[in-house]
């Protein structure tokens, strides 16, 4: 179970990669807040992904792990408040300036894919983390079924746009997906640990 877990988390953090890769270049090239965010939100979950991985690969001292673990997750939090004020603030930027983004078809396959994904790569995780008795891990899959709410978000945002020409579908998106993205931050923040453990 412990390979398994380990594995989850290796493919966790390969998908937020390609997901950032392909958010990021195909929202800049089409001016897409929401598609920016996504890419932006996948960077921070492969810092979080590489802690939760950190944690089941290695046994460290229990407060030199907590104390990391701590450090750790101020700072994703941090990432993740940071990124919900620049989202609201350039949604409503687009949103008053009228700014239309263009259509995106790698943004709508991207958003497409992972809303397939994350929901079947959270249940593996939740299916692990219970022999395990891992909140770390049961705590990762929490934060991947926000990933597949986002890209719910996302396909929508994209399609209103690219089939019925609804401009605003995308900044209004990305407004929508602001407070999730706000309370994974403050969740990070709120986080106590124990024994190494994300609780």
């Amino acid at each position: 179970m412990a390979r398994k877990a380990i594995r989850l988390g290796w493919f966790t953090i390969a998908w937020n990669c390609l997901e950032a890769v392909i958010a990021l270049a195909s929202g800049l090239l089409a001016g897409s807040i929401a598609l920016v965010g996504f890419g932006f939100d996948s960077c921070i979950e492969v810092a979080s992904g590489s802690a939760v991985l950190w944690r089941m690969r290695h046994d460290a001292e229990e407060a030199r792990r907590e104390g990391l673990e701590r450090a750790s997750l101020r700072m994703v939090g941090a990432c993740f408040l940071a990124l919900a004020l620049y989202m609201a603030y350039e949604s409503a930027e687009c949103l008053l300036a009228g700014k239309a983004p263009k259509q995106s078809l790698a943004g709508i396959l991207l958003a497409a894919a992972s809303l397939v994904v994350m929901p079947l790569l959270s249940r593996a995780k939740r299916r692990v983390a219970g022999p395990l008795g891992s909140a770390a891990l049961s705590a990762d899959a929490r934060q991947t079924d926000f990933c597949a709410y986002l890209s719910a978000i996302l396909l929508a945002g994209l399609l209103l746009n690219a089939l019925f020409g609804v401009w605003w579908a995308d900044p209004l998106a990305a407004l929508v997906m602001t407070p999730i993205i706000a309370k994974e931050g403050t969740e990070a923040l709120r986080a106590k640990t124990c024994c190494g453990r994300r609780c």
